[in-house]
């Protein structure tokens, strides 16, 4: 444990947004699922109506600094790529 005032401080801060960080993840991932589960149920119309609620959340954790941008990027692409070669298919 921190012995110094200024590290006790710090380790509340890394306390707290550890949470937040935590708390943004599970939003994106939990969003991830439901639209990846959609598109798994065939249910194309659902599929594209998350499609816009997904990038949205992703880009903004990436604005957060909770992922990286590159991260995010990758996780957008691959979940157009999907839709698109879903779309395709049917």
């Amino acid at each position: 444990m921190a012995n110094h005032k200024s590290a006790i401080k710090k380790h509340r801060r890394d306390l707290r947004k550890r949470m937040i960080n935590k708390m943004n993840r599970s939003r994106m991932r939990t969003q991830i699922k439901k639209f990846r589960k959609s598109i798994d149920a065939g249910d194309l119309d659902a599929a594209r109506s998350l499609y816009p609620k997904v990038i949205s959340v992703i880009d903004r954790i990436v604005s957060k600094g909770t992922i990286h941008a590159n991260t995010g990027s990758r996780y957008k692409s691959r979940l157009s790529h999907l839709l698109n070669r879903t779309a395709s298919n049917t």
